[in-house]
């Protein structure tokens, strides 16, 4: 940029007497970017005249020219936009607005800076600038031009310091004068040397008048000589009188100073005296306690709120007489001590007071709450503790005062509080999971049976009798799948006694419901266990006095006892905790509270799994979606940990079903004596894979079922070969096209992206073994015929001409119509109706892909026609030879065979 404002001055300006000062590169807005530059001048001349001139590149490019300029005077606004964000785009508001934009802002501020400037210094008309930052609009100072230092005076004017120190502005009286003294002489424009040596004469004839006045005033200055003489002898006179005044002034100074001696001595005294009753009045203001303070806190009523409310305005102020700051020496006050002493056992009368009253509270309370646990011990419900905290809520305050005067009665009631609740919670969950157990396994009757039990008994019952409501999906015995045959791969799950009775509902509908009923009863576990574990968290974080919701130092997967910890972590009484112990003490009471919730949950699990194992597939997403909760709202809680340790459980029975799985495809036993159709674990594959996508969908952890659909689609594969190699009954290539066109349309149904691939590969494979049924199948139906024409094909391969085959004695043309008289159209149709059988016999009815394979069997058994007929143009031409049937008998052949079938 300073290189074009070198030769804008160059070319430009410098030709027309004026000087360059901003220049800044812009384009129209809203249009084709068509750069030019908006350059700001003064005229070197006087009056100096300001202008905006547009200069452009001409067409060619190599010089640039003059545009159009613009009278500064005429610029009435000046738009900069945004005085804040920074932003190329200003408006320039002269007879119309023209819109620019800058190519950058720093060179559009500078050039509105150098606007504003020539407007203070040379227009008395002053522009309107809008938007522009106050930064840029400094005032300059308000000098003459010619008294601007040379800093400024070279951004603006570009004039060199010795011109402006020899140049001086007349004032207004001057040029007054000048201006008359020039009307009285008539040359004084026309002859500007005749009219100086006018001024010369005058000048000197002054200088002459002013040298007689001089010398004219000598008598007056010896007049003025005397005069001084006598003021002198009148200043000695003065002098006298002063000495005198100055020895009356000294015992005067004596007498003042015995005076401020005694002042100073009374003044001290009194400073004293203000200090002591300072010192007083401070004692008195901050260490004396109320009397109705001091009996809140010894006879004060803490069950009621009004009587809550007064001890903890007494304990506060006990807790501001006890803390405030001695001054140096307070301490040795006896009076001081001994108010110190008393505060003392207020305190400890009413910390033990306090602490008896909260043990007794938490103990009424909880009865309280074990009472209304009947009432839940049928409905899967947890009971609400919210009346209980909010009663103890009320005793926060007061807890906060425990904390900080009394730690280890603080403490006390920690452990009182964890020990008790434990208990307490520990029954309502042991109950709420009984609850749990018998809605997933048992019916009314059984639910009765159940609750007629002791826990323990229950419980063993509950585990033993789940198992038969309905078998697992994967988990029976590996005798059980070595019987599994063709027929009973619709008919996966065995049915109890208690499924019979169920009505007319099939073994998938069962399936369905109990998964269902599953799947809400595990996510209403999951949705009571989590508001309660929080509204737990932050009544402890409340009544405690805790810091929460901030990330912890470590993360802890097993529960610990909170004596182990904090018998390693001793504070002297009322020393209170530091912030990264208060929010690991959170979790430590929690892990304490609710010891039994991990336990539990995991029993739940390993029921749920022993049920179906199909049923991790509803825990895991359940799981997962409330452990992504727990962590948005605190990643390291108890809650989040918790969940986090169980939904490891619920990944490894996860991982299990899917090796179950796999391992019972490795275990598949066929029947040697039936044909094989869909294998069951392609059918259990289809059922699985249904099942996760209406599961999955939208699920957090889709990733875990993309890489199951993975090892499960693979086992598939290997497992439906393996078969197929040993299959006896049923061709291989059947098996393979059977199984493979049912995974095929099951991954096209529905539609799983990771497995992508592995639909193409089915594809390919179903449509391989199809085509090689078909060509293994059909074989060779008119065999006669077909041999016949090998050694055709194998004279003219060994160098005969096809029309020198006939003369061949044993592919003359006589041979050839014995071989075509074998196979006339009623023997060409009972071979393909007996291969219609064949195929029939080997396909299941499942895929109905009969009509497929017959249609390409019909097309292959036209292709042979077609090649017969090809060669017996070509090595019998003119002979007048033809099969005894044409394409049309053969398509009818086929249209009828599979009609009447």
């Amino acid at each position: 940029m300073t290189a074009i404002k070198h030769a804008l001055q160059r070319d430009i300006f410098t030709p027309n007497d004026e000087r360059l000062l901003s220049i800044v590169n812009v384009c129209k807005a809203g249009k084709k970017k068509k750069n030019c530059f908006l350059c700001a001048t003064v005229t070197t001349e006087r009056p100096v005249q300001v202008k905006v001139v547009k200069v452009k590149k001409s067409d060619k490019g190599d010089f640039y020219k003059r545009q159009i300029a613009w009278a500064l005077r005429d610029l009435a606004v000046v738009d900069a936009k945004d005085a804040i964000k920074e932003n190329p785009e200003f408006d320039l508001h002269f007879e119309k607005v023209y819109k620019w934009v800058a190519s950058s802002t720093a060179e559009k501020n500078a050039f509105i800076s150098c606007i504003w400037k020539l407007n203070q210094r040379y227009l008395r008309k002053k522009i309107d600038f809008v938007n522009v930052s106050s930064q840029l609009l400094e005032e300059l100072p308000k000098v003459t031009e010619e008294s601007v230092p040379s800093g400024e005076n070279q951004s603006v004017t570009g004039g060199d310091e010795e011109s402006v120190d020899e140049y001086q502005e007349l004032n207004a009286r001057e040029e007054q004068d000048i201006e008359i003294m020039m009307e009285g002489c008539e040359y004084a424009i026309s002859n500007a040397e005749a009219f100086a040596e006018k001024l010369s004469r005058e000048l000197q004839v002054l200088d002459g008048a002013n040298i007689q006045s001089i010398m004219a005033s000598e008598k007056q200055v010896n007049i003025l000589m005397k005069l001084l003489d006598e003021a002198l002898k009148e200043v000695d006179q003065i002098e006298l009188k002063l000495s005198s005044y100055e020895e009356m002034l000294q015992s005067v100074k004596e007498q003042m100073d015995q005076i401020s001696e005694s002042n100073h001595l009374i003044h001290l005294s009194n400073t004293n005296n203000v200090k002591l009753l300072s010192e007083i009045e401070f004692l008195v203001n901050h260490m004396d306690l109320a009397k109705g303070h001091i009996k809140a806190l010894q006879e004060g009523d803490l069950a009621s709120s009004r009587g809550i409310e007064a001890c903890t305005n007494a304990a506060d102020a006990l807790l501001q007489c006890m803390n405030v700051a001695l001054r140096p020496g307070h301490d040795m006050l006896l009076a001081v001590k001994q108010q110190q002493q008393r505060f003392s056992d207020l305190r400890e009368h009413f910390a033990r007071r306090l602490a008896n009253h909260l043990n007794n509270v938490f103990v009424q309370q909880g009865h309280d709450q074990s009472s209304t646990l009947a009432q839940h011990s049928v409905e899967l419900t947890l009971p609400n503790h919210h009346p209980f905290h909010r009663d103890l809520l009320r005793y926060a305050k007061l807890m906060e005062w425990l904390k900080n005067t009394d730690y280890g009665k603080y403490e006390g009631l920690t452990k009182n509080y964890m020990d008790y609740l434990s208990r307490l919670y520990e029954r309502e969950i042991k109950d709420f999971f009984e609850v749990a157990k018998i809605k997933m396994t048992g019916t009314t009757k059984e639910s009765k049976k159940f609750a007629t039990l002791p826990r323990k008994e229950s419980a063993v019952k509950q585990e033993t009798e789940s198992l038969h409501g309905s078998s697992g999906k994967l988990t029976g015995s590996t005798s059980s799948l070595n019987k599994l045959s063709v027929q009973s791969s619709g008919n996966r799950r065995s049915q109890s006694s208690s499924l019979l009775d169920m009505g007319n509902m099939s073994a998938s509908d069962l399936d369905v419901a109990d998964r269902t009923k599953f799947d809400k009863i595990f996510e209403q576990v999951l949705s009571e266990l989590e508001p309660l574990c929080l509204a737990e968290q932050d009544f402890i974080s409340k009544f405690f006095k805790l810091q929460q919701h901030q990330s912890m130092p470590g993360t802890m997967t097993e529960a610990e006892d909170l004596d182990g910890v904090t018998s390693s972590r001793q504070h002297n009484s009322g020393t209170p905790l530091p912030v990264s112990s208060e929010r690991d003490m959170i979790r430590q009471m929690m892990i304490k509270i609710f010891r039994c919730i991990e336990s539990d949950l995991n029993s739940l699990i390993a029921l749920g799994d022993k049920i179906d194992s199909f049923n991790s597939l509803y825990m895991l997403v359940k799981m997962s979606h409330h452990v992504w909760t727990a962590e948005n709202v605190d990643p390291a809680s108890f809650l989040s940990t918790t969940l986090g340790n169980v939904l490891v459980t619920v990944k490894r029975n996860f991982d299990k079903c899917i090796s179950n799985q796999i391992r019972q495809m490795e275990e598949v036993k066929i029947s040697k004596k039936s044909k094989v159709g869909i294998l069951p674990f392609v059918a259990e594959f289809e059922e699985f894979a249904g099942l996760a996508e209406s599961i999955f969908k939208n699920a957090e952890r889709r990733g875990d079922l993309d890489k199951a659909y993975t090892k499960l689609i693979r086992g598939v594969f290997v497992n439906v070969e393996k078969v197929a190699n040993e299959s006896q009954k049923t061709p291989r290539d059947v098996v393979m096209m059977e199984n493979f066109h049912h995974i095929f349309a099951t991954l096209s149904r529905l539609k799983i992206s990771c497995l992508e691939a592995e639909k193409k590969e089915a594809k390919q494979k179903y449509t391989d073994h199809l085509q090689s049924y078909v060509i293994y199948s059909l074989g060779q139906p008119l065999e006669k015929l077909n041999h016949f024409f090998e050694g055709v094909e194998t004279r003219v391969a060994q160098g005969i001409r096809e029309e020198e085959v006939s003369y061949q004695l044993a592919f003359n043309k006589q041979e050839l119509r014995k071989v075509i008289k074998e196979y006339p159209g009623k023997e060409v149709k009972k071979g393909l109706d007996n291969l219609y059988k064949k195929v029939d016999k080997h396909l299941c009815e499942e895929e109905n892909l009969l009509q497929v394979v017959w249609h390409l069997m019909q097309d292959e058994f036209i292709r042979q026609y077609k090649h017969f007929e090809g060669l017996i143009a070509r090595c019998y031409p003119g002979s007048g030879i033809t099969m005894e049937f044409t394409i049309q008998d053969i398509l009818d052949y086929c249209s009828s065979i599979a009609q009447s079938h």
